[in-house]
């Protein structure tokens, strides 16, 4: 397969890797998506595979970048617009789901959790930080956990502490600031004879308050979804995230909103969506996300371009460029409207861009912090991972959800096989709204909810 006409590779369908379509001299760009991937290492005759043995990165350190925006035309208003079942919330944001969740300001009231949610039916999420934490890691697992207790998927939130952890009650409530006493409950460990009682009791209390909400039609504008991509292979780029960017754009032009993350797979593809900014104030924030994590790799000593893992490889991908061309094709062709730091939140509708790193456990919480209903993550390799919130798996191939049934909830691997895009994209977008409405997603149906939080600093 061909994917572009500029390019000098295409694709195998049996395995997804690289073969040339013609003479490459060593030295000459190989191109892919019609951008350059990496330079050719050696000779590489028509029809020779093309990978690490003889494709090299070009990319570089930290550099300048210039504006030219594209000119988007005005598109018409929508008439028919899709609705779904949510819950409206006291304070005007909308949900997809009503759960109780526990969120524990420490590591040390792991078990705590655990055994409350056991015992009542609610959703715990593990961390082992909120204690010891120096330079910036503090704030940033405050701004995170602020994150998860605002959700609006959350009906009801228990917020619980030890006593002594830096990031006490007293401490995270000054960070929270305004909440809702019946929403939000809070329990320090230490401060009670039984725990476990006293927990259960409030959560009680919490599911009482929540049962008040019931499903309404709601118009799909109020969608946040999360843009997530991991153990990608040579099809991600042709049939998974391609399917997500055409929802992407397609939500956004209804007045929903998309959030993209994973920084390190955009580099060699930024000027993408530096292009696509709707102003220079964007554009500007766009080059501080990209070479502030370039900055983040140089202080630590490591190479910006390492970063296709070995399932990356075995799929097919051999460059950071050739990953992050077919990673960003999740954000569709929208005008980027705002560039979010580590631990914010989407507040203007459109295309987002997140700030943080591509690791799955990371990337899902950061999108779940930064207020996205539910996360459609596209895979070439499989995964299990969930997040707090519903977490959509898209396979890039179609033997991928044949073998792994109980991950994969859609399989995009079709495209390979079939001319009726419309037709697929149809589907896939009446599962999303199916998804919004309640019908659970696989990671919810086997109980895969976890969250992990970035760290770059000394723990004492």
């Amino acid at each position: 397969m061909l994917i572009h006409p500029k390019d000098n590779v295409e694709i195998h369908l049996e395995n997804g890797h690289k073969y040339a379509v013609r003479d490459i001299k060593s030295g000459e760009n190989v191109i892919k998506y019609g951008f350059p991937i990496g330079t050719a290492t050696a000779e590489i005759k028509r029809g020779e595979h093309v990978h690490t043995h003889n494709l090299k990165t070009n990319l570089g350190n930290v550099q300048d970048y210039s504006y030219h925006p594209l000119v988007f035309p005005k598109k018409d208003s929508p008439k028919n617009i899709p609705h779904f079942n949510g819950y409206l919330r006291n304070n005007g944001s909308v949900g997809i789901r009503n759960d109780v969740w526990i969120i524990n300001t420490v590591g040390c009231v792991n078990k705590i959790a655990q055994q409350l949610a056991e015992k009542s039916g609610s959703m715990f999420f593990p961390h082992p930080f909120g204690c010891s934490q120096l330079g910036g890691d503090h704030q940033l697992t405050q701004k995170i956990l602020k994150g998860l207790v605002n959700h609006p998927n959350a009906g009801g939130v228990l917020v619980l502490g030890l006593g002594c952890e830096n990031n006490n009650l007293r401490a995270f409530q000054h960070v929270l600031g305004e909440y809702d006493p019946n929403r939000v409950k809070f329990l320090n460990a230490q401060d009670t004879e039984d725990e476990i009682t006293e927990g259960l009791r409030l959560i009680t209390q919490l599911k009482q308050y929540a049962a008040q909400f019931t499903r309404t039609r709601l118009p799909i504008s109020h969608l946040s979804v999360g843009l997530k991509c991991g153990g990608s292979d040579g099809f991600s780029g042709i049939t998974a995230n391609p399917l997500v960017g055409r929802f992407s754009d397609r939500l956004i032009r209804l007045g929903g909103s998309t959030v993209l993350t994973e920084v390190p797979e955009m580099f060699g593809a930024e000027t993408l969506l530096m292009d696509r900014c709707q102003n220079r104030e964007t554009f500007e924030k766009t080059v501080l996300l990209i070479n502030q994590f370039k900055d983040y790799f140089l202080r630590h000593g490591q190479v910006i371009y390492e970063n296709p893992s070995p399932g990356n490889k075995d799929g097919g991908i051999t460059t950071l460029e050739e990953k992050s061309l077919g990673c960003v094709q999740k954000g569709g062709q929208a005008p980027v409207v705002d560039v979010l730091g580590y631990g914010e939140t989407v507040t203007k509708t459109g295309l987002n861009l997140l700030d943080g790193p591509g690791n799955d456990m990371v990337a899902v919480t950061n999108l779940t912090a930064a207020g996205a209903h539910m996360i459609l993550f596209t895979t070439g390799r499989g995964t299990p991972l969930g997040a707090p919130v519903p977490t959509i798996k898209i396979s890039s191939n179609t033997q991928l959800a044949a073998r792994k049934a109980n991950w994969i909830d859609f399989d995009a691997g079709r495209l390979l096989h079939t001319a009726d895009t419309a037709a697929l994209d149809e589907e896939f977008f009446e599962g999303i709204v199916q998804t919004a409405s309640g019908r659970q997603t696989k990671n919810e149906q086997n109980g895969y909810r976890e969250i992990s939080i970035f760290k770059d600093g000394v723990i004492l």
